[in-house]
């Protein structure tokens, strides 16, 4: 167990490589009730929401989710994050537990539609059931088809007994599963029941560290890792979610359509060792000349590949597929070679 933005987090129950492959391979429940739930409603609720993101928010529909992130004003990212739309006067955001605060005053000093805000943090509770069985798990304890969910939309309805319970077909593993959303007091009885039509596939919880290489295996961004106030979208290679379109009007627009279309010093890539090693964050990476060329924000041992992976920052006349670099790992230059995400790829 670790300290994590006010809560006490698991970092591992089984062992991590043991809780990774169960997800990849069969089904596992990561509890993520951390994570920041904040309410926008009202007539301009909408227009809100488009005028702090980046994504388009007019294509989504009621039950629909969207993946975005929040410029800061100067360029930067003041937090990734989910879009859940309920309907046009009533939408949910879905934010990281490290910036809860930070984005309810974002969002407050920029409140100029005068949306109704609510941070709902304290009182809702989250359950994340990934892999290729879960819905098969949570199909026992339903009476709403899960197949009828498409993948990034979500339904409303009772689930293991419980009333009001939001029903996501997303998460941050790649394996495929559901994110649910449910009161504090309900959380006890749900996980119970989860565990319990779980047992044929041998579900486990499981905790932050396989969390974070599962993702890493996607090349999905972590936010104070590989992105944040200091990193733009279109340098993180988060441009296919910064909709620089008429009538998308949202804050640094003019200055992320300008890296758009005059480019950017740096870009976040993927990495593979070619050689048995771990990167990790703040290593250094070099040219193959032995050039300093940027600096790794994520690294692991991939549990599927067995193989070192990273993701860092590097000058973009560096960031081709197959460019050929080196990562610095204690005083020693190890040969790796920039691909695109995901590292790995599902059969």
């Amino acid at each position: 167990m670790v300290p994590f933005a006010d809560f006490e987090m698991p970092v591992e129950f089984t062992g991590v490589k043991n809780e990774h492959i169960q997800v990849r391979k069969k089904v596992g429940v990561f509890d993520v009730s951390h994570m920041g739930e904040i309410w926008l409603r009202g007539e301009r609720a909408k227009e809100t929401v488009q005028y702090l993101t980046t994504n388009d928010v007019r294509k989504l529909v009621p039950g629909k989710v969207q993946y975005t992130c929040m410029p800061n004003g100067s360029g930067g990212i003041v937090d990734d994050l989910l879009v859940y739309m309920f309907s046009n006067e009533e939408f949910l955001m879905v934010v990281n537990a490290a910036n809860i605060l930070k984005d309810w005053n974002w969002i407050s000093e920029n409140n100029k539609f005068g949306a109704l805000l609510e941070n709902a943090s304290e009182e809702i509770s989250q359950l994340a059931v990934q892999g290729p069985e879960s819905i098969k798990v949570l199909q026992k304890i339903t009476h709403i088809d899960l197949q009828e969910i498409p993948f990034y939309h979500f339904t409303i309805g009772d689930f293991a007994g419980k009333e009001n319970v939001i029903i996501s077909n997303t998460g941050y593993t790649g394996a495929g599963g559901f994110e649910l959303y449910f009161k504090n007091d309900d959380g006890p009885d749900i996980l119970e029941a989860i565990m319990q039509a779980g047992e044929e596939w041998n579900i486990l919880p499981v905790g932050l560290a396989a969390r974070d290489t599962l993702r890493l295996e996607m090349g999905m961004c972590l936010y104070g890792n590989d992105i944040d106030d200091s990193t733009s979208p279109v340098e993180a290679g988060l441009g296919w979610i910064t909709k620089i379109i008429e009538g998308n009007d949202f804050i640094d627009k003019e200055k992320l359509a300008e890296q758009k279309d005059e480019g950017v010093t740096r870009k976040l890539v993927g990495f593979r060792m070619k050689k048995r090693a771990i990167p990790r964050k703040g290593y250094i990476i070099y040219s193959k000349e032995g050039k300093e060329i940027g600096n790794v924000t994520s690294g692991t041992m991939s549990p599927m590949l067995d193989q070192g992976i990273g993701m860092g920052y590097v000058k973009k006349e560096y960031s081709s597929k197959e460019t050929d670099i080196l990562v610095g790992i204690r005083n020693k230059k190890i040969p790796a070679q920039v691909v695109k995400p995901p590292f790995y790829k599902s059969s």
